[in-house]
């Protein structure tokens, strides 16, 4: 079944490269909001960061490689966004809060690390593989959303100010 899955998610991975990672204007959505735990059980909700600062969502699993690869250099970028004024919201679907511990005492990470059990929230930002990565602007709407790490976040974050 796993096996399954990794296909489907590195199939739905990669057409999604072709995607494009810009969200133009016209067609930014507002980010749905959400209450999530995290694994200390403190509760987060996206709409207590509108109006203050960006907010970065890294969609994941415990059981995907690319991943775990995402996790370990957002664990080096992490210190940079932070200082950039953007929050960091990494959000584990459908797993327990064991399964994910158990992966984390190998990272090891300084940002919040919220579990979307259900993976409801997920589905509502319509994240169809992981990695996933979405970038919600300060006002609340969606600016990217892709399968790898924005770059030109501060570029992007720069235009939705406009």
């Amino acid at each position: 079944m796993r096996a399954f899955l990794l296909t489907v998610v590195l199939f739905l991975s990669l057409s999604a490269v072709a995607m494009a990672q810009d969200v133009p204007s016209a067609e930014k959505r507002i980010a749905p909001d959400f209450k999530l735990e995290d694994i200390n059980q403190n509760s987060y909700s996206l709409n207590s960061y509108r109006q203050k600062q960006p907010v970065l969502l890294f969609f994941w699993t415990t059981w995907c490689p690319f991943c775990q690869k995402e996790l370990a250099a957002l664990k080096d970028t992490y210190p940079v966004l932070t200082s950039d004024g953007v929050e960091v919201l990494t959000i584990d679907v459908g797993e327990s809060v064991d399964t994910v511990n158990r992966r984390l005492k190998k990272v090891n990470p300084a940002f919040k690390v919220l579990l979307d059990e259900d993976s409801e929230v997920s589905s509502s930002f319509q994240v169809l593989g992981v990695p996933t990565f979405i970038l919600v602007d300060k006002k609340g709407a969606i600016i990217f959303q892709d399968n790898f790490f924005p770059k030109d976040y501060k570029e992007l974050i720069k235009k939705s100010d406009g």
